[in-house]
């Protein structure tokens, strides 16, 4: 019985506990960031990235789709304490706004759900990234559910992603500054990743 209690507390927190605490951290970032890019300082690394305890935030993620509210960190990195403070950029690939496959990744359960509505994203919604310079607005060009892969495979990540399937990949009609976002593909423990891809429509000046 006390097995058992303790299963159900373990779980219960890695459900919706550890949910809670990214959340607050999740707002925490957004904060820290937007005060140090408001203030003197902009920043205390590249580009204006803030070294935080948490690591390092390059920039905020916003997706109309997931709500008005809906402004997420973006780290530098995936590991497991980055992905628990926000979403993590694959450091291999590029960084907002330049060429090549600018490649993100979040949990769809736990640790503040980023993606959790992954599967409702469409081709045409927007992925809106804020530096401290820039806003850059991507497009999708395939859907949150239209790709499922092994968490092996690495082509996703690549700076010109083909699929060896002949599946779902970017269009020709993409360009060279591309957005992938990736997660796990059921909401409980799998080995396998939902995968969209977009490219970049625009950018403007951050004005505040």
């Amino acid at each position: 019985m006390v097995a058992g209690l303790a299963l159900g507390a373990y779980v219960g927190w890695q459900l919706w506990g550890t949910t809670i605490v990214s959340d607050r951290t999740h707002r925490a970032l957004v904060d820290d960031a937007r005060r140090a890019w408001e203030g003197d300082e902009g920043g205390s690394g590249p580009a204006g990235a803030v070294s935080t305890s948490h690591g390092t935030v390059s920039a905020i993620v916003r997706i109309p789709r997931f709500g008005d509210d809906y402004a997420i960190p973006l780290l530098e990195g995936t590991d497991d304490d980055v992905l628990a403070a926000g979403l993590g950029r694959f450091t291999d690939g590029a960084a907002p706004g330049q060429v090549g496959n600018f490649a993100l990744a979040g949990h769809r359960v736990t640790h503040g759900e980023p993606l959790r509505d992954m599967p409702s994203l469409r081709p045409g919604d927007e992925v809106v990234v804020e530096t401290r310079a820039w806003t850059y607005t991507y497009v999708l060009d395939t859907g949150g559910d239209d790709l499922t892969v092994p968490f092996t495979s690495t082509w996703v990540l690549d700076a010109e992603p083909v699929n060896p399937d002949g599946g779902v990949q970017p269009p020709a009609a993409a360009g060279d500054r591309l957005l992938t976002l990736t997660t796990c593909a059921e909401l409980f423990h799998t080995d396998d990743r939902l995968v969209a891809f977009g490219h970049l429509a625009s950018r403007e000046r951050r004005t505040g």
